[in-house]
This record gives structure tokens, sequence and C-alpha cells, in this order.
């Protein structure tokens, strides 16, 4: 009962710590708002890649093509450019194509599964390295696509990306116009702070349910030796299939936030660097481990942000010798090494297997 109580009360405290965080960073700039904002986004982006990464335990390198085919479903959808693509449309549509955000976000979610369940039937086969490649394959054919689909139709824009997409709408309030409530200005970054940590915190409920859960644990099986779950009687081609198209869910939702956060999309978002930052934040904070996931997402998406501010100072230390771009992406690879050798499980590792509750001594 007491322990019950720690843990409601630890929950409790988070809870408030969450919430306030955004009032008591907001007077410092909406900068770091939105820096606080871009790591939600990137909790999303991981724990979708953990189920495949780190439930499933197939290495995927193409995970950021999830990423872009929801926020370019939503650009198209929340934005001028069809209606000026296709004239015609004009007729249907009067006041413009503005497709309410609670229907895309489904829309996101199914459309980037059946991406995944695409990328997933020609690779149940690979393992290791060989699926990696595959995989980094397809997230490098989806940046291509969108970045020369402006050609004989324009549907992408091509390069020059899609702008003036849709801010998000709840309830008929914009979210990227400053409000007041209670007497406190809440800024648009602020209101869209909490969107994401909605997303979150919905996003950790369905990982949870989904760990613990007889699909979860044949994930883990077919992790730790696909041949012996095959032997146990493990459907191994339909359970793959379904971690690549439910980690790709994740994916299309989180694109759909990027898109009405940014206003822009541009193939540059969707770079290959993007797919291996995410894979490192799943490796950095401990693989199919929840609060481990989190921590490494937050990490590396804040840890660059942050240290603009000191790549600066270092810059003008050294005369101006030192290009601040190119040492800041210097610390970032020296704190990942540092965190790797003195960490090699992850920041916040899942306990191993059978040593939790395994008697003293070596007894059974």
């Amino acid at each position: 009962m007491k322990l019950r109580q720690q843990s409601l009360t630890t929950f409790a405290i988070a809870a408030v710590a969450l919430f306030v965080l955004p009032l008591l960073v907001q007077p410092f700039g909406d900068g770091w708002v939105r820096i606080i904002d871009a790591a939600l986004l990137y909790v999303l982006l991981a724990l979708g890649l953990n189920i495949v990464v780190g439930y499933a335990g197939l290495l995927d390198l193409g995970y950021v093509a999830f990423y872009a085919v929801g926020a370019y479903l939503f650009a198209l959808l929340a934005s001028p450019h069809l209606l000026n693509t296709f004239p015609g449309l004009r007729a249907y549509f009067p006041n413009g194509l503005h497709t309410s955000l609670w229907l895309v976000i489904p829309l996101g979610a199914l459309v980037a599964g059946a991406f995944g369940v695409l990328l997933g039937a020609p690779t149940l086969k690979l393992r290791g390295d060989y699926l990696a490649i595959v995989t980094l394959g397809f997230g490098e054919i989806i940046r291509e696509l969108v970045t020369n689909l402006n050609k004989p139709i324009n549907f992408t824009n091509g390069a020059q990306g899609l702008s003036d997409i849709d801010s998000a709408r709840i309830f008929g309030m914009d979210l990227n116009k400053t409000k007041h409530v209670f007497g406190f200005e809440v800024s648009g970054v602020t209101q869209y702070y909490y969107l994401f940590l909605a997303l979150v915190l919905a996003s950790v409920f369905i990982c949870y349910r989904l760990e613990r859960s007889r699909i979860g644990r044949a994930w883990m099986a077919i992790r730790e030796d696909e041949i012996a779950a095959k032997a146990m009687g493990i459907n191994t081609r339909d359970m793959k299939l379904l971690a690549f198209g439910m980690g790709a869910t994740f994916g299309g939702v989180s694109g759909v936030m990027f898109a009405t956060f940014q206003r822009f999309v541009s193939p540059e978002s969707f770079a290959l660097n993007e797919s291996v930052m995410i894979v490192a934040m799943v490796v950095l904070g401990g693989i199919g481990h929840i609060p481990g996931v989190i921590v490494g997402a937050l990490l590396l998406a804040a840890l660059p942000e942050t240290l603009r501010y000191v790549a600066g100072p270092l810059q003008e230390m050294s005369g101006g010798r030192l290009d601040a771009s190119i040492l800041r992406q210097l610390l970032i690879s020296s704190a990942m090494i540092a965190i790797m050798l003195l960490r090699p499980r992850g920041l916040w590792p899942s306990p191993e297997h059978g040593k939790a509750g395994a008697p003293k001594g070596g007894q059974a």
C-alpha cells in the first residue's frame, strides 16, 4: 500500500512538472519552448521505432520515410498546393482545401502503416545488415520520390517544398495564435507543447500495453531467437509485418504533427541523417525499454540545439578559426561516444531477462 502511494505521489509530481514546464521556460523566449516541442516529436518517432528495433529486433534505417509520408499527406490536404495544381478542384472546395487535423491524424497513421507493411513484405527473410541496407534504400527512395514528383504533374513541388500549411485547430481555436488564460500569456509554441505531450502520453500507454501483450511477447521471442519462436508456433511472418506496420503508424502521426507545427515541409527534413539519429536515440536510451527510449530521444533532440549556445562562444574564443556548426557536431559526437563507453547497454536499459527475480547465491 505504501509503495502504491509513493508511485501515485511520483506520478502526481511528474504531471505537475510537465504541465508547468513550458510556462516556466516561456519567459526565456519561445525558442526554448520550440526546442522542447521538437524533442517531444522525436520522442514519438523513437517510441515508434522502438517497436520495430527494440521489440521485434528488426534494424530499420528507413524509418524517416514514414515521417515524410505523414508530413506530406497533411501538407497536401491542408495547403493551397493541390488547388493550384488542379484548378478544377476549386469548384468543389471554393473556400480552400482545409482538411481537419483530426481527420488527417488517423489517415496519416493508416497510410504510413500501409507503407510499413509494404516495406516489411520483401524483407521477411532478411536479417541484420541486409535488412538495414534494404530499409535504408526504402527511406532514400521516398525522399527522392518527393523531391522529383513535380514533373510532369507537380504533386510535391519538388525541392522547394510545400508552404502555407494550416496550423492545428482544436474546437475552432488556432494553436498558432497567442492566448490569455487566467492572466497568463500562452504562446503558440506552448499550446503545441500540450498537444504533443498528450500524443506522447497516449503513445506511451499504447507501447506499454503492447509490450505486455501476447503480441509484444511474440515480438520479443522473435528478437531473441526467430527459429525457436517459429518452432513454438509463432507466425513470424505476420508478427514482423505487424511490427513494421505498427511502428510506421507512429511515424505517420509524428509527420502530421511536424507539418502543422512547422507549416512547411521539404525533402531536406527527411534525409538519411534523421533516420540514423532516431536509431541512435533508441540505442542510446536503452533498446526495448520505454523510459530509456524517452530519455534518449529527449537528450539527442535537445542536445544539438542546446550546444548552439556553447559552440558560439567557443568559436569567438578561437578568433573565428573554428566553424560553429562543425564544432557543435564534434561536441555531440563526443558526448555520444562517452555515453556508450560508460553505458554500453544505454542510459536506462531494461532489466536483463531472468536476473531481476533470481535468488541470491544462484540457488533455485
